[in-house]
């Protein structure tokens, strides 16, 4: 199932489904008991916010060895772990917005896994009870900032440096999907999630050894090799496989000097 967060016109954002180009409410969260809506809304005419709300991000760094390559560091023995907070994240065709405090503000095309159901030192036979489905997610970096700090929390951690979108697929066997990010339809990134360093059952045990995860966490998988600067004016699309295309647009922050 396709499971969204959507609004029409000046009414409140909530979660649906999607069927054949149609969108039905649902009745609830997707995380607690629900009833799906007869679909009848026209897709075009509904607004896809971010399809979760995350109480936490927690992203995985150097998870491609191509990447790592690519960064001139090593691959990891053990998942590199960092948290983007909730405030980064924006959905399809918001606007990423680079900070004055950068000058170098990268894509990093990912899947990300939704947590549907809480879970400690979750068993890696388990998985799939605790798994909602996944989403695509642009990991945004300053990377000037990234390389400066010793920790990423800056780095990572801009509003609008997370977008999420453009829906939740809750039934995709993710071990060999292919993600494909182009900015300005020049293709950037291509690769498959096979080529990961640890695979999402991995994650997702070793993450619960460490946090309490719980409904609407999102995990960040990781990103492929071909990062690179975006500019104002810049259109990014991240497209996974049986998923879809999550699509931002770039300009500058000047709220601030």
């Amino acid at each position: 199932m396709q499971i969204i967060r959507f609004s029409q016109e000046n009414n409140e954002c909530c979660y649906g489904w999607i069927f054949e180009n149609k969108v039905g409410p649902l009745s609830a969260t997707p995380f607690e008991p629900y009833q799906r809506m007869d679909a009848v809304i026209p897709l075009e005419k509904v607004k896809l916010h971010a399809p979760v709300q995350p109480g936490k991000i927690i992203a995985v760094g150097r998870n491609y060895p191509a990447h790592a390559e690519e960064q001139d560091v090593e691959v990891p023995e053990t998942p590199i772990l960092f948290l983007k907070p909730s405030s980064s994240v924006i959905g399809m065709d918001e606007t990423i917005l680079i900070p004055p405090q950068s000058k170098q503000v990268d894509f990093e095309g990912e899947l990300a896994v939704v947590i549907g159901k809480q879970g400690r030192w979750i068993d890696i036979n388990k998985i799939e009870d605790f798994i909602l489905g996944y989403t695509i997610a642009n990991d945004v970096t300053a990377r000037d900032l990234q390389r400066s700090d010793n920790l990423w929390t800056r780095a990572k951690g801009f509003d609008t440096f997370c977008p999420l979108g453009p829906l939740i697929e809750t039934d995709l066997d993710v071990s060999d999907i292919l993600i494909t990010t182009r900015v300005n339809s020049e293709i950037r990134q291509m690769a498959s999630t096979r080529e990961m360093v640890f695979n999402i059952p991995q994650l997702v045990v070793y993450i619960s050894s460490i946090m309490t995860l719980n409904p609407g966490d999102v995990i960040l998988t990781g990103t492929p090799a071909g990062v690179g600067s975006l500019e104002a004016g810049d259109i990014v699309k991240i497209e996974i496989e049986g998923i879809g295309v999550l699509r931002n647009s770039v300009s500058r922050d000047t709220r601030q000097k």
